[in-house]
């Protein structure tokens, strides 16, 4: 689909992030799980962010639906976990993961334009960070030396 989001990048973890993964009872490797094989990939609420999404498939059924006439299987689960990131550069920052009880319907797919935005978003925050990292460098040394 996108091969922004196909890339193995460094991963950097928020606290936030942490945060949430111990209340929800997740596991770094469980995040990773869903980073590498989403079932969905969504526009994030957050500004410059891509959500993914992947069911628990160790409890997900085949339920039979009929519309109309016709008979069609729908995949269904217990629960969904949703892991919201954003790339800056080569690293990929998870923002926030979280457990989700029930079925989400499906929102609109994300735009390849968004898919552009979010890159170009990353490589100028890549930027500022540098510059910002420079500067604090920069009053880190002189604060040393007026000790």
């Amino acid at each position: 689909m996108s091969w922004i989001l196909k890339k193995s990048k460094v991963l950097q973890w928020t606290n936030h992030a942490h945060g949430k993964m111990r209340y929800y009872g997740l596991s770094e490797q469980r995040v990773r799980r869903v980073l590498h094989s989403p079932k969905r990939i969504e526009e994030g609420i957050a500004p410059k962010t891509v959500a993914m999404m992947q069911p628990n498939s160790a409890n997900s059924k085949w339920k039979i639906v009929s519309s109309g006439e016709k008979q069609q299987r729908q995949e269904i689960w217990k629960y969904e976990i949703w892991v919201m990131i954003q790339d800056a550069g080569s690293k990929r920052k998870v923002i926030s993961a979280w457990r989700y009880p029930g079925m989400t319907k499906p929102g609109a797919p994300l735009p390849e334009a968004i898919l552009q935005e979010v890159s170009e978003g990353a490589d100028a925050l890549s930027a500022e960070n540098l510059i910002a990292r420079e500067k604090m460098t920069g009053m880190l040394k002189k604060w040393r030396r007026s000790l």
